[in-house]
């Protein structure tokens, strides 16, 4: 047998569009984690707040599907973010075992700086890669979502 049929991924496995996302994903997150750190931001505390504010009223699962993390994760985040003063439980108002998430000004506030550090972030890969080329790669990126999320549903 030889080393090539021992491989365990096929042939240009290291060349694919998903590990380059993964990789990239990965390498964005932790240059987010390095800068959000000074102002006591977490990316996961950032990405539930930003959720929260583009969609007020989500529920933890509804947030963990988002965010491809499990309910309890969550549950966990929720409990810092809210003892923090930066999130708020409401009762549903028609399914009182479901409590509907809120920012609070403190929320507002601390995303408002967590937003700034990010989108300076955003600016510097911008500057990398050109507005030209910036703006093709999030149209792709939403192709690749659309198609991912067509195949799941």
């Amino acid at each position: 047998m030889s080393s090539k049929d021992e491989d365990p991924v096929g042939a240009g496995a290291l060349d694919r569009v998903t590990w380059a996302l993964r990789r990239a994903e990965g390498a964005v997150q932790t240059l987010k984690e390095q800068r959000l750190r000074p102002i006591g931001v977490a990316v996961a505390h950032y990405s539930l707040l930003m959720s929260v504010h583009a969609d007020p009223g989500l529920t933890g699962a509804e947030v963990a599907r988002r965010l491809n993390v499990t309910p309890q994760a969550v549950a966990s985040l929720v409990d810092r973010l809210e003892g923090r003063g930066q999130l708020e439980r409401r009762s549903h108002p028609r399914h009182r075992h479901v409590q509907e998430l809120y920012l609070t000004d403190a929320g507002r506030d601390i995303l408002r700086q967590a937003d700034a550090v990010v989108a300076e972030v955003e600016e510097t890969i911008t500057q990398q890669l050109g507005h030209t080329n910036a703006s093709r790669l999030r149209a792709l990126l939403e192709k690749v979502d659309a198609t991912a999320q067509a195949e799941w549903a």
